[in-house]
């Protein structure tokens, strides 16, 4: 049975997809729950788990930096699937709790963004608290004060014992997170030269000093019909200015030219790594 990390404690965002995407896969993973992002992506690169499964970006709110920043920095994390995860967040309170008395409102900083203008609307007196997870809100309301009220997952809510406020209080309908399934892949594995999958996430280094080299680095996806989805940038965190690029391609335009623009690119960079091939579902 492969042992699969996820955020924790129970009834955050990322239980609840793990668990749909355990049923999709028809699989018998066993979830283990983990303090924080770092810590699965660390369990999985020292192979005391056999995977994770992390946010890497929200459709609202953006990427999720330490994820980016972890899988920049290993050379042994590999991208096994992306799952596309529709976002609920859930008004949850005691059941005893007077609403329209809520002084104080917890959840995890994104889906508190998520859902600033309905807090805004609703709850203008009331104080925003950030915390570690959206099912760590759930259990400081659970077990402190009347007036109290989390933002998180409905099964969050109901693990700790809360009752449905508000529904679907996100302010848009689209909401959406992606989740990357994250596997250990050997140093010394076969480069990659086949893209059978949706996707393939690469990151590499540019020259930020000289004019033009992020076009020219674009210009070799660009005439060779390689899509790109995403760019993201992020600090190398080496001296100010650097920076490192994060480039999400679609594998339509087949191996030969995607093999050829990655060749390319490493070619122009001062390192590159590719994070894998895979694919890509949605619930």
């Amino acid at each position: 049975m492969e042992r699969i990390g996820i955020l924790g404690p129970k009834g955050t965002h990322s239980e609840e997809a793990a668990l749909w995407l355990k049923k999709f896969l028809r699989t018998d993973w066993r979830l283990e729950i983990c303090a924080d992002i770092f810590d699965v992506l660390n369990a999985v690169k020292e192979r005391r788990l056999d995977a994770g499964l992390v946010p890497v970006e929200n459709s609202l709110e953006g990427s999720i930096n330490i994820t980016l920043d972890t899988l920049a920095r290993s050379d042994t994390l590999t991208i096994a699937r992306e799952l596309v995860w529709k976002v609920r967040n859930f008004l949850m309170t005691r059941p005893t709790a007077d609403v329209k008395a809520v002084q104080k409102i917890f959840s995890h900083a994104q889906p508190l963004a998520q859902c600033r203008k309905f807090l805004q609307k609703n709850f203008p007196a009331a104080e925003i608290v950030a915390t570690t997870s959206t099912a760590r809100a759930a259990e400081i309301v659970a077990a402190d004060d009347e007036n109290f009220a989390a933002v998180c997952t409905e099964r969050a809510g109901k693990l700790n014992g809360l009752t449905v406020a508000a529904q679907n209080i996100q302010d848009n309908p689209n909401n959406s997170t992606r989740f990357f399934e994250i596997r250990y892949r050997p140093r010394d594995a076969a480069p990659i030269e086949h893209f059978d999958g949706d996707k393939v996430l690469i990151i590499c280094q540019i020259d930020g000093s000289r004019a033009g080299s992020l076009c020219d680095v674009l210009n070799e996806f660009a005439k060779r019909g390689v899509n790109m989805t995403r760019i993201e940038s992020r600090p190398a965190r080496t001296i100010l200015g650097a920076y490192i690029f994060f480039f999400d391609l679609e594998t339509d335009a087949g191996d030969d030219a995607l093999r050829e623009a990655i060749r390319a690119v490493y070619d122009k960079s001062i390192w590159l790594k590719n994070l894998g091939v895979f694919p890509v579902v949605s619930a």
